[in-house]
């Protein structure tokens, strides 16, 4: 079902006149209010009178998460604080969080981009929407919990965790759609398995997943086991939160980015330069509707490629494919480009795999080795130990002629490795 058919179905004329407008407007207003833009477009000889058509974004210079973390924790605001209703902040690996605020104003454009991606995934008024994405300083839980409410469902705002609970609950309260990592949803399975409960046998009928990468094989498993659909979400806090791009349940065929709001580009991560429609490569963000925290050609890191071919759910917004991997995500082993998402795939489509698994990567002897601990059905370990040494050695010869990477692959048994309630940890590397 499509939430706001005025702007989601917006003929291409229409919707580029309507971006350059306000493109025009968020760049006089960032020049005009934040002086890291002013320092930046004044270094590159660029001000807003240069701004003529949508090609004349390719002249801004890119914005990249440490710019953020350089003007942490407020330098990027465009409004006063007293304007700023609420305040957001990643977590970070490394360094400072980013920090992103909202004014009123953003807060409803959010909830609206929150009732698209709903209203897309078949939930309506009446549902009860289970939300177990993080609240807090998360973007991903308040940003689904607004969408929700606004869209008319009874949302039960019980965050991530507490797993045991999460099943009682969904039971007992007649949830009839999830929203969650597609990590967490599998691990979800476990518990009610352990609880004797078949999710099968619940009034859950859709999955709303996101905040993570996961492959089609991983979404064929999760219907299956919960006999739902499962749609992917896509959002970055430093744009918006969750909302910036949703899956339709007609098609399942790329995610619909809100281009009313959003101008997106795709680049290649080596040179920055702007790659055709179709292409694979980093997809890049500029804000247009955003006042507290408005950004520039925000370098994502995400590598994908965008769609522009019709859908026939009739929205007319151009599709991105699920992103199969970053750019600071990729493994460099032995001078080959690995992402995990492709040894998910691997270990996916491999009969007596499970979903979980670990890469660990070392360097041994000056060399970089690579380890994928995956979980298998218990009966393998009922099997002769000539039988697991032979399905490792077959993973390894997948691993080695599909990605050209060397691999020694660990077997182990279900449970054994270590759960997450929110985004799976798939990496580890002792090379850092």
């Amino acid at each position: 079902m499509i939430w706001n058919n005025e702007f989601e179905t917006l003929p291409p004329e229409a919707l580029e006149a309507l971006q350059l407008k306000r493109l025009k407007n968020i760049v006089e207003k960032v020049y005009a209010t934040v002086p890291f833009y002013r320092k930046r477009f004044n270094e590159y000889g660029i001000t807003p009178d240069d701004i003529k058509s949508l090609s004349d974004l390719q002249k801004l210079p890119f914005t990249t998460k440490q710019d953020l973390r350089d003007n942490y924790p407020f330098g990027m605001f465009a409004v006063p604080k007293e304007q700023v209703v609420r305040i957001h902040a990643s977590s970070g690996t490394t360094g400072k969080p980013t920090v992103v605020g909202y004014t009123k104003r953003d807060i409803e454009h959010w909830a609206e981009l929150m009732a698209r991606t709903f209203s897309a995934a078949g939930v309506k008024k009446g549902d009860v929407l289970q939300n177990a994405y993080g609240y807090g300083l998360f973007t991903g839980g308040l940003g689904a919990h607004y969408g929700a409410e606004l869209l008319g469902a009874s949302v039960i705002p019980i965050s991530g965790g507490n797993s045991k609970k999460q099943i009682m609950i969904m039971k007992d309260f007649g949830t009839t759609a999830i929203s969650c990592t597609p990590s967490y949803a599998l691990s979800l399975y476990e518990v009610a398995q352990e609880e004797g409960i078949d999710l099968k046998d619940l009034p859950v009928k859709v999955g709303v997943f996101g905040a993570e990468p996961w492959t089609d094989s991983m979404r064929k498993e999760i219907e299956d086991k919960w006999d739902i659909d499962a749609v992917d979400i896509y959002g970055l806090s430093e744009v918006i939160g969750p909302g910036v791009a949703f899956e339709c349940l007609e098609a399942k065929k790329g995610m619909h980015i809100n281009e009313d709001h959003f101008i997106v580009e795709i680049i290649d991560p080596e040179t920055g330069e702007v790659k055709p429609f179709g292409e694979e490569g980093e997809i890049v963000f500029t804000t247009i509707t955003k006042e507290a925290i408005p950004i520039i050609r925000y370098r994502t890191r995400d590598i994908t490629r965008l769609i522009k071919e019709p859908c026939r759910c009739g929205r007319t917004f151009a599709r991105m494919e699920k992103v199969t991997g970053r750019t600071d995500d990729m493994m460099i082993i032995r001078g080959v480009n690995v992402f995990p998402s492709q040894i998910e795939s691997i270990l996916m489509e491999t009969k007596g795999t499970l979903s979980h698994y670990q890469l660990v990567v070392d360097r041994v002897n000056n060399l970089d080795t690579l380890e994928v601990w995956v979980e298998v059905g218990e009966e393998f370990f009922s099997d002769e130990i000539k039988v697991l040494q032979q399905f490792s050695k077959s993973l390894e010869r997948n691993i080695k002629d599909i990605i050209g990477v060397t691999a020694k692959v660990k077997l182990v048994e279900p449970k054994t490795l270590e759960r997450s309630q929110g985004k799976a940890q798939r990496v580890i590397d002792k090379r850092k």
